[in-house]
């Protein structure tokens, strides 16, 4: 069964801010060969999360891991996204579709901060 991750984001209107999505894309591509992964936006920026599902119908998928790129589990990842789940599902009868956990407080996300505040550190050239 062909399966494929759709990375969520929020979405802006400034192009390069969602370029970031993109290059996560690429990096879980990398890590997942062989899988489809598509990128879409909750809003400001094509593609929509629809056309990202039918994306994913598009290159073979036959069940979607919906994936939220959100820190936060906001309005968006608690009641936008599950619509645009069902509303997926009216439109791909049979599509596989599950919704993955939102980033959250992870412990590499920790590590993650410590190691950009220490990239800020040395470049304030302050000691830490």
């Amino acid at each position: 069964m062909t399966t494929a991750i759709l990375l969520m984001g929020h979405g802006s209107r400034v192009a390069e801010a969602n370029q970031a999505l993109y290059t996560i894309a690429g990096m879980l591509r990398g890590l997942r060969p062989g899988m489809i992964v598509e990128v879409a936006f909750r809003e400001q920026h094509p593609p929509d999360i629809q056309a990202g599902i039918d994306a994913c119908v598009r290159h073979g998928a036959q069940r979607v891991l919906l994936y939220p790129y959100f820190l936060f589990a906001g309005a968006h990842v608690l009641e936008d996204l599950p619509v645009e789940m069902a509303e997926a599902r009216r439109r791909h009868p049979g599509l596989q579709m599950a919704m993955g956990e939102h980033l959250g407080a992870h412990p590499k996300l920790a590590e993650i901060v410590a190691e950009r505040v220490d990239e800020a550190f040395g470049r304030a050239g302050w000691q830490p």
